[in-house]
C-alpha cells in the first residue's frame, strides 16, 4: 500500500504539470483510436474511470486521466484504481485486457494502471515501442505471462512497477541490461523464475529494487555490489540459495536491507561493516551459519536487526554494545553461546530483545535494569539456569517478559502484582507452590502462560480482575477446584474476551458450569482445551453458543451423558476432541456434518447406534471402542 500510493502521489503530479501545458493541436487521431481500443477492451469500469472517453470528444482536452504536449500527442495516461479526491479515497477496479494498441502512443512518457485488480492477460509486446516512457505502473492486477523481451527498448525508463500480478518465467537479462537509466524498480508479488540476471549490476541509478516474494533461484549475484545509489533491496521469500557476497558492502547507501525467507547459506560477510547507512536490517529464515563478525557493530544508524531462524553460533559479539540506535534485536532460534554482553546495557533506545531458543547460559548483566525503554524481553528456551527471576528485572518496564524454560524454580515473585506487564510466559520451568491472590492485581495481563510447572492449588477468586486477559494457558500443573472462576473472569468491552483457554493436564474438578457457554469473557473464544482433568458430567449444551469456537479438546475428562445436538450450533468447530469419556447415545447429525469439520474423534465412550452420514474424511480410530457404534466406517450395521 506505501507503494501504490507513492506512485499514484508522483502519477498526480505528473499528471498535474502536463495537464497545465494546453495543447496548440488536437488530440492525434492514431493516440485517440489507441485508447478507444483499449477502453473497448475493458469489459466492466464501475467507477466509470473512462466514461469521458468518447469518439465525439478531444482527447487532450476532454478526457479524465489524458494528457498531452503542446504537439496533441499524449504523454501521459493515468487511470490507477485508487482515486482521490481532497480527503476522499475511493478504492475501485478495471476487469478487461490491455490493449496492444498502446504501443502506437509513441510520445507516452507514462502509463499508469496500477491497482485496478482485474486487468488479466499479458503484458502486450507491443508496449516496447515506447521509446519515450519513463514512468510504468501495471502494479496491482491479474497480469499473467512473462516479461516481454521487447521491454528492452525502454531506454529512458525510469520507474517500473510489475508487482502483485502472477507474471511468471524468467526475467530477460537482454532487459535487465537495458535499464540503465532505472531509479525504482519493483517486480514483487509475481512467479517469477531464474536466477537474478547478473546485468542488474548495470542499473547503476537504481534507488530501490523489490524482487520479493517471488520464486528466483541461484545466487545474489556478486555485481549487486555495484549499485551505489541503492537505498532499498528487499529479494526476500524466494529461493535464492548460495551465500550473501561480500560485494554487498560496497552499498553505503543502503538504508533496507531483506534477504529473509530464502535459502541463503555461510556466514555473514565482515564487509557488512560498509553498510553505514543502513536502518533496517532482516536476513532472518534462511540457514546462515558461523559467528556473527565483529564487524556489525560499525552499523552506527542501525534500528532494527532481524537474524532469527538461522544456525548462527558463537558468542554474541560484545561490538553489538555499540549500536545505540538500535530499537529491535530479534536472534531467536539459532546457536548462540555464552552470556549476554554487558554492553548492550548501552542500547537506551531498545524496545525488543529476543535472543530466544538459542544456547546462552550464565548470569544476566544486571545492568541491563537501566533499559529504559525496553518493551519486549523473550530469553525463553535458553539453558540460563535462572532459578529464580532476577530483583533488578522489577526496575524493567517491559510489556512482553518471556522467561519460559530458563531454569526457575520456587514461587512467583511478589513484584510481579505492581508491575504493568501484558503479556507473560513463565512456561516449562519448576515454578511451585500456589497461584497467589495477588495475580488480580497484574491487570494489564492479556496473555498469561504458566504451563508445564509445578503449581497446585485451586485458581483465586481474585482472578476474576483479570478483565483484559484474553489468553491463558496453564496446562501440566497440578490446579484442582472449579472451572468457574475462570470463565465468569470479568471483561472489558470491547476487550478481555478469551481467545483461547488451555487448562489441560491438571485435576480440575466438575461438573463444568452449565452455563459456561454464555459468560461473556467466553462470548468470542477460538480454541478450548479442557483435555484430562477429572470433571465428569454432562458437556453442557450451552456450548453451543460459542460461536466463533473452532478448536474444542474434551479428551478423558469423564464427561458423561449424550453429546448435546447444540454443540452443532458452534458452526467454525473444525476440531472436536471427545474421546476416552462416557458419553452415552447417538452422535448427533448436527455435529457430524459442521462444514468446516475437519478433526474428529469420540473414541473409547459408550456410543451406540449409527453414524451418521457424514462428508468429513474420517478414519476408524475416530470411532474405535464403542461396541455400539455401526456403519461406515465401521462395519455395517445389523439388521433387526
Amino acid at each position: 500500500m506505501e507503494i501504490s500510493w507513492h506512485i499514484k502521489t508522483f502519477s498526480l503530479l505528473f499528471f498535474f504539470i502536463f495537464s497545465r501545458l494546453a495543447p496548440s493541436k488536437a488530440c492525434h487521431p492514431v493516440d485517440k483510436e489507441a485508447l478507444l481500443d483499449f477502453k473497448h477492451r475493458i469489459t466492466d469500469d464501475p467507477s466509470k474511470l473512462l466514461l469521458s472517453w468518447t469518439a465525439s470528444s478531444d482527447c487532450c482536452t476532454s478526457w479524465e486521466g489524458v494528457a498531452c504536449d503542446a504537439s496533441g500527442r499524449v504523454v501521459d495516461v493515468s487511470r490507477p484504481g485508487l482515486v482521490s479526491d481532497n480527503d476522499f479515497v475511493e478504492d475501485t477496479y478495471m476487469s478487461g485486457t490491455l490493449s496492444p494498441s498502446l504501443g502506437n502512443l509513441s510520445s507516452l512518457q507514462l502509463l499508469d494502471l496500477s491497482n485496478l485488480k482485474d486487468l488479466k492477460g499479458p503484458i502486450p509486446q507491443e508496449l516496447g515501442k515506447l521509446s519515450k516512457l519513463t514512468h510504468l505502473f501495471l502494479n496491482t492486477n491479474k497480469l499473467t505471462g512473462s516479461i516481454p523481451i521487447t521491454l528492452r527498448y525502454f531506454y529512458q525508463l525510469k520507474r517500473i512497477y510489475l508487482s502483485d500480478n502472477f507474471l511468471s518465467g524468467d526475467v530477460p537479462p537482454s532487459v535487465m541490461k537495458s535499464w540503465t537509466s532505472v531509479s525504482e524498480l519493483g517486480l514483487s508479488g509475481n512467479a517469477l523464475s531464474g536466477s537474478i540476471p547478473p546485468p542488474i549490476g548495470k542499473l547503476v541509478m537504481i534507488t530501490k529494487l523489490d524482487l520479493h516474494g517471488n520464486n528466483f533461484t541461484g545466487s545474489i549475484p556478486t555485481s549487486i555490489g555495484n549499485l551505489k545509489n541503492l537505498k532499498y533491496l528487499d529479494l526476500s521469500e524466494n529461493q535464492i540459495a548460495g551465500s550473501i557476497p561480500q560485494s554487498i558492502g560496497g552499498l553505503a547507501a543502503l538504508e533496507l536491507l531483506y534477504l529473509n525467507q530464502n535459502h541463503l547459506t555461510g556466514r555473514i560477510p565482515s564487509t557488512i561493516s560498509g553498510l553505514g547507512s543502513m536502518i533496517f536490517c532482516r536476513l532472518s529464515e534462511n540457514k546462515l551459519s558461523g559467528s556473527l563478525p565483529p564487524s556489525i557493530g560499525l552499523l552506527s544508524k542501525i534500528q532494527r536487526l532481524i537474524l532469527e531462524n538461522n544456525k548462527l553460533t558463537g558468542k554474541l559479539p560484545s561490538a553489538v554494545g555499540h549500536l545505540t540506535t538500535l530499537t529491535d534485536i530479534f536472534f531467536s532460534n539459532n546457536y548462540f553461546t555464552g552470556q549476554i554482553p554487558s554492553s548492550f546495557v548501552n542500547l537506551l533506545n531498545l524496545q525488543t530483545l529476543d535472543l530466544s531458543r538459542n544456547r546462552l547460559s550464565g548470569q544476566l548483566p544486571p545492568q541491563l535494569g537501566k533499559l529504559k525503554s525496553l518493551q519486549t524481553l523473550d530469553l525463553s528456551y535458553n539453558p540460563l539456569g535462572l532459578v529464580r527471576i532476577p530483583d533488578w528485572f522489577r526496575e524493567l518496564r517491559v510489556f512482553r517478559l518471556m522467561l519460559a524454560k530458563t531454569g526457575i524454580e520456587g514461587e512467583l515473585p511478589h513484584w510481579l502484582s505492581s508491575s504493568s506487564i501484558s503479556q507473560l510466559d513463565l512456561s516449562s520451568n519448576a515454578l511451585t507452590g500456589k497461584l497467589p491472590w495477588w495475580i488480580g492485581n497484574m491487570t494489564h495481563l492479556s496473555f498469561l502462560n504458566l504451563s508445564n510447572n509445578g503449581f497446585h492449588s485451586s485458581i483465586p477468586v481474585e482472578f476474576k480482575n483479570l478483565s483484559l486477559l484474553m489468553d491463558l494457558d496453564i496446562h501440566s500443573n497440578k490446579f484442582s477446584g472449579r472451572l468457574n472462576v475462570i470463565f465468569s473472569k470479568e471483561v472489558q468491552d470491547p476487550l478481555g474476551h478469551f481467545n483461547s483457554i488451555d487448562l489441560s493436564s491438571n485435576i480440575f474438578t466438575g461438573p463444568v458450569d452449565d452455563d459456561m457457554g454464555e459468560r461473556p469473557a467466553m462470548a468470542s473464544i477460538s480454541s478450548l482445551i479442557l483435555s484430562h482433568n477429572p470433571f465428569r458430567g454432562p458437556l453442557p449444551k450451552s456450548v453451543g453458543k460459542l460461536r466463533e469456537l473452532q478448536v474444542l479438546k474434551l479428551v478423558n475428562t469423564g464427561l458423561s451423558g449424550n453429546i448435546p445436538v447444540e454443540l452443532g450450533d458452534a458452526r467454525e468447530l473444525s476440531t472436536v476432541l471427545l474421546s476416552k469419556n462416557k458419553f452415552t447415545g447417538a452422535i448427533p447429525e448436527t455435529v457430524l456434518n459442521l462444514k468446516e469439520l475437519k478433526q474428529f474423534d469420540v473414541s473409547s465412550n459408550k456410543l451406540r447406534g449409527r453414524i451418521p452420514p457424514h462428508k468429513a474424511i474420517l478414519p476408524v480410530s475416530a470411532f474405535k471402542n464403542n461396541p455400539g457404534l455401526c456403519g461406515p466406517p465401521l462395519p455395517p450395521c445389523k439388521r433387526i
